[in-house]
């Protein structure tokens, strides 16, 4: 059995630092479970020369394992404990490009971007195929993707990735982000906005980009593709196929700025737009486990102030989903400001 301490990140916000150590506790809890067989134990938040580490044991971690653990939202270092010495651990993130991808956009309401790589690493973790996260290459979906840090953190984990969002300034946003951000970096790419049309009526845009990791691999034909259609969520159907996704990842919105219709709501008519995302998720998540393969997850994270985790997980078991309850999944609220107490719930389709 050997010991290991792992190094908080020391880059997050002041708010989000309050809560790294515990939320890369719990999610260290998931890895174990679900990915490690059982073989981390004795996971405790720790201070080793007056700084915050998150400590555990562990026996015969493989390199793959290793792999895995270099992907905790929150690492900023391993090391093997030795007495009182600290022995470095190489990292092997799947990072394929640099850490500006996902912090250099600034601007009201982004989600953080570690908290991000936290929900896209559980929600992995609760398919039927864990560890295709760094051995495979699963397939994600934000139904709800804003200006794209979701999908950039797919990306960084070279994953072909789709969102749909029905904000048209955040579309045009991503879309200008993500096409000046390959071109400054001479990321091999193209990307192109076009219309989605059926039976002549125009459903919404769409940005598609297909870009390589290397000039080498963009040549060969192995590339990754992004897609992000400007449309309402609740139509998520319309523009993709049924089982083509294994991972659907998303941050619930927080406010009526974030808003759709209600189900049931008329298009074209006026309406109040409702600050709770239970009516949102209630009209759109039928549709969104539909578009999810057998064995994939989805992950929701949202605001405990505006809904209750129980009314969240019945509208994912009425859909046919395995709410993930165990205690390694119920690790995960924390406060974010005054009017905001995120947590995150994760279903499983069989």
């Amino acid at each position: 059995m050997t010991s290991y301490g792992l190094l908080v990140s020391p880059s997050h916000n002041r708010v989000y630092a309050q809560a790294a150590a515990g939320l890369v506790k719990a999610e260290l809890a998931v890895f174990g479970e679900r990915a490690l067989g059982g073989r981390v134990r004795d996971i405790e938040e720790t201070s080793i020369g007056g700084v915050p580490y998150v400590t555990f044991s562990a026996d015969e971690l493989t390199e793959t394992d290793v792999r895995l653990l270099s992907n905790l939202s929150s690492l900023y270092a391993l090391f093997e404990i030795e007495g009182e010495l600290l022995r470095p651990v190489e990292l092997k993130p799947l990072d394929l490009f640099g850490s500006d991808l996902l912090t250099i956009q600034k601007y009201s309401g982004k989600t953080n971007e570690y908290f991000t790589k936290l929900l896209l690493n559980v929600t992995a973790m609760a398919t039927d195929s864990p560890m295709d996260l760094v051995t495979g290459r699963p397939r994600l979906l934000d139904p709800m993707c804003g200006r794209g840090t979701t999908l950039n953190q797919a990306m960084m984990y070279g994953l072909d990735a789709a969102g749909i969002d029905i904000d048209g300034k955040d579309f045009d946003a991503y879309a200008a982000f993500i096409k000046t951000w390959l071109k400054n970096n001479r990321v091999k790419h193209q990307a192109e906005i076009t219309s989605v049309r059926r039976e002549k009526a125009v459903l919404g845009r769409r940005l598609h980009v297909t870009l390589g990791a290397s000039k080498e691999l963009y040549k060969s034909g192995e590339t990754m593709e992004i897609t992000v259609v400007n449309a309402d969520s609740v139509g998520a159907e319309k523009f993709f196929r049924p089982r083509s996704f294994d991972l659907i990842v998303t941050d619930a919105p927080y406010g009526v700025q974030h808003g759709s219709r209600a189900k049931g709501a008329q298009p074209g008519r006026k309406q109040q737009l409702s600050r709770s995302p239970v009516e949102l998720l209630d009209a759109a998540v039928p549709g969104w486990a539909r578009l999810l393969r057998p064995g994939g997850a989805i992950g929701i994270s949202w605001n405990t102030f505006v809904g209750r985790r129980e009314e969240l997980a019945e509208i994912l078991a009425s859909s046919g989903l395995e709410v993930q309850d165990s205690d390694a999944y119920l690790g995960f609220r924390h406060r974010v400001d005054q009017a905001i107490s995120r947590d995150l719930i994760v279903a499983r389709k069989p």
